[in-house]
């Protein structure tokens, strides 16, 4: 597994790192899927170790199944995969041969994927607390202890999103310093992609908190995506300082002293434009934002079908477009960015959408992978000590 850093020291690996980072053209913030593993060292400790909740989801345990183990394929022995659920059901759906592939038991030696029994799923519809103190031995909680127990270095799952954020809480803790974790969502702009901060754990926020999900953006960002000085913008109704709710107002002021690469407030227009590399706003507008641009996505789509099906001419000019409109769907596709990391918590643990498909899966795999070698908890840590540090001057 790759060693940690003390808080508060960079590494030789990490001073390499931004001298290239800044010698070359900054990176696109971009999804899971193109984050590629040829940069990635697999850590002079042995691989690092993903747990996968293979019970979590809608659609069963199949996309779980075949995206840890093409993430295990892919990974070439620079991570392992621990596969946590009832082993009864998982060999179950093994022996019939999922995914493509067809994929059975023997793969999972092949491919170095392990399975961790787990007795209990929590199902979507269930509480969070009331699943979490009843099932003690569920995929999610016990994928999790995993991590605290040193088993493993991150966890996944597309599980009732509730209970891993209560399951994080409770088995991880917060990061010394963290006021609230935040989930940190990947959107696509004109520009490659940024980062939108907080994107549904927390509808009631003060300024501090906001300003944290700047500097845990910031982090994220700077290490995983390579951007040796990400832009991070706040969420507004206008560009002025003064524009906005008492909420706003006063986290612009905290944001503007933080030392963070801080561009001011950004209005909704933006978001697409790639102004900011990192939005910030509470998680009630994030959320918002979130479903509306999953159901513009849907809407385009749609359109577009109904709209070829109109003339001769129409089909002509969609035959010709269809490279172009298969790369723009890809950019815009949730199953690309993988899932979305919950910043704060004392260890790394990716949040999939429920809908999650087998490349959802494998991708949120690479995301866990690079959040766990780039050491994203340590420079969260560190610079939340720095500014609290400078905060005593």
């Amino acid at each position: 597994m790759v060693p940690k850093a003390k808080a508060g020291t960079e590494t030789p690996v990490d001073r390499k790192r931004d001298r290239i980072a800044k010698s070359r053209k900054p990176r696109e913030i971009t999804s899971g899927g193109k984050l590629g593993l040829e940069d990635i060292p697999g850590g002079s400790q042995g691989p690092v170790r993903i747990a996968v909740d293979a019970m979590g989801g809608d659609n069963g345990l199949s996309p779980n199944i075949v995206g840890a183990i093409e993430a295990a394929r892919l990974g070439r022995g620079k991570f392992e995969v621990l596969l946590v659920g009832d082993i009864t059901a998982i060999k179950t759906e093994l022996a019939a041969g999922v995914g493509d592939k067809e994929y059975t038991t023997e793969d999972l030696d092949r491919y170095g994927v392990k399975l961790v029994h787990a007795s209990q799923r929590i199902e979507m519809h269930e509480t969070p607390t009331e699943a979490l103190r009843n099932k003690r031995d569920s995929s999610i909680s016990v994928g999790l202890r995993l991590q605290k127990q040193g088993a493993a270095e991150g966890f996944i799952s597309a599980g009732n999103t509730g209970a891993v954020m209560a399951a994080s809480l409770f088995e991880l803790g917060r990061i010394p310093g963290v006021a609230r974790p935040a989930i940190a969502t990947f959107m696509p702009t004109e520009l490659g992609g940024c980062i939108v901060v907080d994107a549904g754990a927390n509808t009631d926020c003060k300024p501090h908190y906001l300003m944290q999900f700047g500097m845990m953006g910031s982090s994220f960002v700077r290490y995983v995506f390579e951007k040796p000085s990400p832009k991070v913008g706040l969420l507004s109704v206008g560009e002025e300082a003064s524009k906005g709710d008492e909420l706003t107002v006063k986290s612009h002021q905290l944001l503007a002293e933080s030392g963070l690469n801080f561009i001011g407030n950004i209005e909704g227009k933006d978001i697409l434009k790639g102004t900011a590399d990192v939005v910030v706003c509470d998680g009630f507008v994030g959320n918002v934002i979130l479903k509306f641009a999953e159901s513009v996505v849907r809407m385009f789509y749609g359109s577009i079908k109904r709209y070829v099906y109109t003339s001769i001419f129409a089909k002509i000019g969609a035959l010709l477009l269809k490279p172009a409109l298969r790369k723009f769907a890809k950019d815009l596709d949730y199953e690309e960015y993988g899932g979305a990391p919950l910043l704060g918590v004392d260890g790394v643990c990716i949040i999939c959408h429920g809908r999650s498909t087998a490349k959802a899966i494998k991708n949120a795999v690479l995301v866990a992978h690079r959040c766990v070698s780039h050491r994203v908890n340590d420079h969260i840590r560190e610079q939340l000590s720095n500014h609290a540090k400078e905060g005593q001057k």
